[in-house]
């Protein structure tokens, strides 16, 4: 059997800010069409991690491959073109703008980066686009509402339909329940695992019992350092983990 190619890989990356050492030679990889999260206490690592991922920041050392293709230092914008879309902690939308028109103008930037004239027909495809991901993450009845007028959950499901209209293969999505009620969560971890059925998706999430129920495959940092990584079960009874993320042993 043909040995599968990881979505991600990342190989001895480390990240530092000066003096600081943020991450320190972590290796890992993460399947295509898995739900995967990045965990770990406060000061881990995961908020750096997402961003050398995400191409946000690059790695001071190592390498990091996409379908194993070397895309060390290539420029954030190439991520997007390549099949990488992200959802940030903290929403990213036009506010003044209704949550139909975010859409379009996201659908447009992926679909006529270089065209200053589009027909008509174009503009209306553009639009039936924009519909169709509203539809996807449940707010085509709220698509003429603007976004600053949107529930906190609403506007997080909104960022993800942005996200989406790059047509990603892998979907990075930084806390995308945070600050949420427990039904906005609920809605939301909805909408993440339909999403993990179409697509690679990678979580950075502080809510351990969000991520045991939901995802397939669990890495975890500790000091900016790999710590373990396997399925929840596994996680869950990791001495080590045990140990440094939820307090015993």
């Amino acid at each position: 059997m043909t040995p599968t190619v990881p979505i991600v890989e990342v190989e001895g990356v480390s990240k530092r800010f000066g003096h600081f050492v943020a991450l320190n030679q972590v290796t890992a990889r993460f399947e295509p069409r898995k739900l995967s999260a990045i965990i770990g206490p406060n000061g881990a690592g995961k908020s750096t991690f997402f961003n050398v991922l995400s191409g946000a920041f690059p790695p001071s050392e190592g390498r990091l491959r996409f379908k194993g293709r070397d895309i060390t230092g290539l420029a954030q914008h190439g991520f997007a073109r390549i099949g990488i879309a992200k959802s940030f902690q903290i929403t990213n939308v036009f506010k003044q703008l209704s949550a139909h028109e975010n859409v379009r103008v996201a659908v447009q930037m992926r679909h006529s980066r270089y065209e200053l004239f589009k027909p008509r027909a174009a503009m209306t495809e553009l639009a039936e686009r924009a519909d169709a991901l509203l539809e996807r993450v449940g707010l085509i009845a709220l698509r003429q509402r603007p976004a600053a007028d949107l529930a906190h959950g609403q506007q997080r499901a909104l960022e993800v339909a942005m996200a989406l209209a790059a047509e990603p293969e892998l979907l990075l999505m930084d806390e995308p329940t945070a600050g949420m009620s427990p039904e906005e969560t609920v809605v939301m971890m909805d909408l993440i695992s339909a999403l993990a059925a179409e697509r690679s998706v990678i979580l950075v999430e502080h809510k351990m019992k969000l991520v045991m129920g939901l995802c397939e495959r669990l890495l975890v940092l500790h000091h900016g350092e790999f710590l373990a990584e396997g399925t929840p079960d596994e996680i869950r009874h990791n001495d080590d983990v045990k140990r440094v993320y939820l307090g015993q042993g």
